[in-house]
């Protein structure tokens, strides 16, 4: 585990069997040839889709393209990071890139085309049986009539992607490749380079002195630059602003919510809940105020560590073992297919040299699972399996469980089967080790992700929240008004216990989320519905599990993603799911407080 391997001297049993998708790179290129051949009968269908036969025809044809297209990419997209300078691996993804681009354009007619009929044409074409499967599907584009644009617009907005995604664009160059930071002071006189990499380990560091003079320079770094990002995000906004008014939306938070039918209370109740025990993050700040020993916290304090480090280290197999034990109350059916698993190479378990970094879960309708990991063998690492187990697990039961054209599920729901094993992994940790440094690292790991998940996520969403409704009133937004709104929210979040400093103001210019719009809201949702469903399988044990398997992991998205969650249990459209979460917060505070004899 130590030693970092070239990809061919890695034993096989350590990596994803890929093979099992192509065995060779032929047949491959072979499916590509036939994509391709494929492509211009879709001409065909233009001008012709009035009637449930034509429409069902062209819904088939398309999965029977998809389906190859998501194969090829999963085996291209995982070949390429398994050595990101192995040009060949890269060429291949590059070759099924550009198919998906032919065959989203060549089909892009298709919305446009088939809401252009009357909405009684439609909801005759609804009923008829010969849509079969597909009628949900249809009924979800019915849903979007009021907001799909005709024919030659969509196709000339679509045609504009690259200048609309320009100020992301530009501010990712700017911030990833033309920032210089300047060097930061530690607590011994030494000068260490600040990059956006380093100042996530020194804003950790247990030297203060170096906690401060990072967040200081950095966001005096951006703040320098404060005009030309608040202009690259206005004029972000300023598209998603444009766009919902065009397709006709009341609020630009509407367009991120209408195609997943996900009702505007859920963000709504959200934040008002978040706002009602903003008490428990102040709590949280003067407990850490006293364990850190500090006359005064300021905001480069938050993310310093309480604990020290865990330092112990577990091979993959007694990661698996931890993994299975935290799992357990999932059932055998589960632990079984999550052994499968492991058995059947679904993951790619260590570095190697060129080997993309962090972690992911991928696979297509027709593959297995696969799981790209760097396993080093700390506790997180193990934390790591399980959420990525999770995703996989998620995805096993969709395609297992559902038809190709619900063999997937939503962003709302991404995160949530993730998220639960990782609950369910950190509870039975807790409750099973005698080791009080270990106990207090534990628990201080899940308080740091409330507050980052949850608290902070939603105070971002406020942000988005009031910025994008002041662009929409008319209102001009610059980086002053972005410093100044922000400044406020971070001192009624966090509380008059926590030193105000200046530069947090900054903060918004740094977060790239704010160029994808009203994205982040959605971690702390899923956070929340991830929360529930632990606590009621923990508490209620199979029965719970049995639900959250049957009605949450097999549905895929053959329900919109409010209406899966609500069958499973969790409704998302109550504080409930977050109040839960903040409830197991306020249970972990006074844990860790007592722990720490405070």
């Amino acid at each position: 585990m130590e030693k970092i391997l070239e990809r061919k001297d890695v034993n096989p049993k350590d990596t994803w069997n890929l093979e099992l998708i192509y065995p060779s790179t032929d047949l491959f290129y072979k499916d590509l040839e036939t994509i391709r051949q494929a492509l211009p009968g879709f001409a065909s269908f233009k001008g012709e889709l009035v009637s449930a036969s034509k429409i069902a025809e062209l819904f088939k044809k398309e999965e029977e393209v998809g389906r190859m297209i998501s194969r090829a990419f999963t085996y291209a997209s995982n070949r390429s990071n398994e050595d990101v300078g192995n040009q060949a691996n890269q060429a291949l993804l590059q070759e099924v890139r550009k198919l998906y681009s032919q065959f989203s354009e060549l089909t892009s007619f298709e919305e446009p085309e088939i809401l252009s009929l009357s909405s009684e044409k439609l909801q005759e074409i609804k009923e008829s049986p010969e849509l079969g499967e597909y009628k949900f599907h249809f009924e979800k584009l019915i849903a979007m009539k009021e907001h799909i644009l005709s024919g030659d617009k969509e196709e000339a907005y679509a045609s504009l992607g690259e200048v609309r995604n320009a100020p992301q664009s530009a501010y990712s160059v700017l911030t990833n490749s033309e920032f210089r930071f300047p060097d930061v002071m530690d607590g011994e006189g030494k000068m260490l380079p600040l990059t956006q990499g380093t100042y996530g380990t020194y804003i950790k560091s247990p030297d203060r002195i170096l906690r401060k003079n990072a967040f200081t320079a950095l966001h005096e770094t951006y703040g320098s630059y404060g005009n030309t990002l608040g202009t690259l995000l206005t004029a972000s906004m300023e598209d998603w602003n444009v766009q919902a008014r065009v397709r006709k939306y009341e609020k630009p938070f509407e367009m991120n919510l209408k195609r997943n039918n996900i009702p505007y209370s859920v963000f709504t109740n959200s934040l008002d809940t978040i706002n009602s025990h903003l008490d428990l993050l102040h709590r949280y700040v003067d407990i850490k105020k006293k364990a850190l020993k500090l006359d005064e916290i300021h905001f480069y304090d938050l993310y310093a560590d309480l604990t020290g480090k865990e330092d112990k280290k577990y091979t993959f197999e007694e990661g698996v073992e931890m993994a299975l034990g935290g799992l357990k109350a999932m059932g055998e059916e589960y632990l079984g297919i999550f052994r499968k698993g492991i058995e059947d190479r679904w993951i790619d378990r260590y570095e190697n040299k060129g080997k993309r970094s962090g972690a992911y879960s991928s696979g297509a309708y027709e593959t297995q699972p696969y799981i790209l990991l760097n396993y080093k063998g700390t506790l997180g690492d193990v934390s790591t399996l399980v959420h990525e187990m999770g995703h996989s697990m998620h995805s096993y039961y969709t395609r297992n469980f559902q038809p190709y054209i619900y063999g997937h599920y939503s962003i709302f729901l991404a995160e949530v089967a993730s998220t639960c094993n990782e609950q369910l992994l950190i509870h039975h940790l807790i409750e099973n080790t005698e080791d009080k440094k270990l106990k207090l690292y534990l628990i201080s790991q899940e308080l740091e992700k409330i507050r980052t998940t949850v608290y902070r996520q939603l105070m971002f969403a406020e942000f988005e929240n009031i910025t994008h409704n002041a662009l929409s009133e008319g209102k001009p937004m610059t980086s002053k008004e972005y410093c100044d709104i922000y400044l406020e929210l971070n001192r009624r979040y966090f509380g008059e216990g926590i030193v105000p400093d200046d530069e947090i103001k900054w903060e918004w210019s740094r977060i790239p989320h704010f160029y994808t719009d009203f994205y982040v809201y959605q971690y702390a949702t899923g956070y929340a519905a991830a929360s529930s469903f632990a606590r009621m399988i923990l508490n209620e044990g199979e029965e719970a599990a049995k639900r959250y398997i049957e009605r949450f992991l097999k549905a895929g998205s053959s329900k919109y993603p409010v209406d899966v969650l609500k069958d499973a249990g969790v409704d998302m459209t109550t504080p409930k799911p977050l109040e839960d979460t903040l409830k197991t917060f306020g249970e972990l505070l006074g844990e860790f407080e007592k722990e720490l004899g405070l």
